[in-house]
């Protein structure tokens, strides 16, 4: 195959750095965004926290009859003459001779430091006091890093002599291995090294004082404990021989289990978030106020310090390591204004999408009935203040607003739409609502099923199938009718 040179003509349309810059502010919340501006502040010097304060001298440098005040060549390819004045005044930034480092594609990525010991150190700091010989502590670091979140063990014993055996060049049995994680399985807390969710429960109740109620769940574990997870409570009765009140008392026990017992080490050592709402809504005699959180509007100027340093070179002759400087001060400059700037669109953006979304909901601003919210998907909220989707998306994206009625994820109030009987626009949100309720009101003891909800629905006007109840009970993480049968 022959090779040919061609000249095409294409029409290509990019987003510039300092855009794709302005759209990763734009998504970022609140407590993101103050890290956002602090590493601003410390990669780039130009850039100060504050009000911008003028004083008598620059009024006179800018009232003061333009001077312009020209570098010879600054780069070597091309002349670049320039007004220092125009980087005194904060009129008018400059974007092209912003610097900015990152691929269009690239994502800003922040590594939490963590501190305090790990799950699996303070298992190994429990089974130091437990085990002395040098191998079989070997065996117990081996299960012990094999361990999930939940702290079972989901590795098979014959794979961990073979790691130990290929990994460590350690050679142990299948047998010495299983000894060691019954020791393990003593540690607290309690249920730890379970191999599955029965075995979990059994190591908990075997560790608690022997009542009937304990012994009873004990059994009622180790031998149907496939009944008891589909809850054939009937089948369990005639099986153990006891009462409906004595099953009652088993299962209370069961309840009180944990099971995921690494999940409470982890847990309580876990940081706890506060949530920072980005908006504030306000009711006043039934009219809403919207404000953005001070947070979101910091005060960030240019560096006096730097706008001084430009005056020095404009007041003095210049060599080549001047034009230098000078270069790169303007580039801190530009950056430092550009970010400014962004940060203000940014500001404008949230309120003005935010406030679209308030009107469009008000009825459940002014009341906070979850029944009251219409259906709402990106586009409408994108038409209404005439913005890309993509930009609405950004702003809903971890974002929190504060009502009077508690503080909400802005992505609650995106739902679809369904009909009703009558014609009427409903929000899917809206038939949750009354699924769940109608949930929480039922006999525990004789459940709904999804047709007797589906039922229930159509009765209210909402003529849903009994696949789309399933859909939405599943949406609102509520088990099967079966699974949710009390005694």
């Amino acid at each position: 195959m022959a090779l040919r040179q061609s000249l095409q003509h294409k029409l290509l349309q990019k987003l510039s750095p300092q855009q794709i810059q302005l759209m990763k502010l734009l998504q970022v919340p609140t407590i993101e965004l103050e890290q956002r501006i602090k590493q601003e502040i410390e990669e780039n010097p130009a850039l100060d926290e504050g009000l911008e304060d003028v004083s008598n001298e620059d009024q006179d440098l800018n009232n003061s009859e333009d001077e312009d005040y020209n570098t010879e060549d600054l780069d070597d390819s091309r002349g670049d003459d320039f007004n220092i004045n125009d980087y005194l005044d904060d009129e008018t930034p400059s974007y092209k001779t912003s610097s900015n480092n990152y691929s269009a594609d690239e994502d800003e990525k922040a590594v939490p430091l963590s501190g305090g010991a790990t799950f699996q150190e303070l298992l190994e700091k429990q089974i130091q006091l437990r085990i002395r010989k040098e191998n079989q502590l070997e065996i117990a670091y081996q299960i012990i890093g094999n361990l999930d979140d939940s702290g079972y063990l989901r590795r098979e014993l014959i794979n961990i002599v073979d790691d130990m055996a290929f990994s460590q060049n350690i050679v142990v049995t299948e047998e010495e291995v299983e000894k060691t994680l019954m020791q393990i399985q003593d540690l607290e807390p309690a249920g730890v090294g379970a191999r599955n969710l029965q075995e979990c429960l059994l190591i908990q109740l075997r560790k608690k004082k022997k009542t009937f109620e304990i012994k009873t769940a004990e059994v009622l574990i180790e031998k149907h404990f496939e009944e008891f997870t589909k809850k054939h409570y009937s089948k369990i009765i005639k099986k153990l021989d006891i009462s409906e009140e004595d099953l009652k008392e088993a299962i209370a026990e069961i309840t009180k289990l944990n099971p995921k017992p690494g999940n409470s080490i982890r847990e309580t050592s876990k940081a706890i978030q506060h949530i920072i709402p980005d908006f504030i809504i306000t009711d006043e005699n039934g009219e809403l106020n919207l404000s953005l959180n001070s947070r979101n509007a910091p005060q960030l100027k240019v560096s006096r310090q730097y706008a001084d340093m430009l005056r020095g070179y404009a007041d003095s002759e210049r060599s080549k390591k001047d034009k230098e400087a000078i270069q790169f001060v303007r580039q801190k400059i530009d950056a430092a204004k550009w970010f400014i700037d962004a940060i203000k669109q940014r500001q404008q953006t949230l309120l003005y999408t935010m406030n679209a979304i308030m009107e469009y909901q008000k009825e459940f601003f002014l009341s906070g009935d979850e029944t009251k919210l219409k259906p709402m998907i990106l586009k409408d909220i994108a038409d209404i203040i005439d913005m890309d989707i993509s930009t609405v998306s950004r702003v809903a994206n971890s974002k929190y607003v504060q009502t009077p009625y508690g503080t909400f994820l802005l992505k609650f109030f995106f739902s679809e739409s369904l009909s009703t009987d009558s014609g009427e626009e409903v929000s899917t949100r809206e038939v949750k609502r009354i699924l769940q309720d109608a949930i929480e009101d039922e006999s525990k003891k004789k459940p709904l099923t999804d047709e007797k909800l589906a039922l229930l629905l159509k009765e209210k006007g909402y003529n849903i199938a009994r696949r789309t109840v399933a859909k939405y009970r599943e949406q609102l993480d509520i088990p099967v009718a079966r699974l949710r049968k009390e005694l």
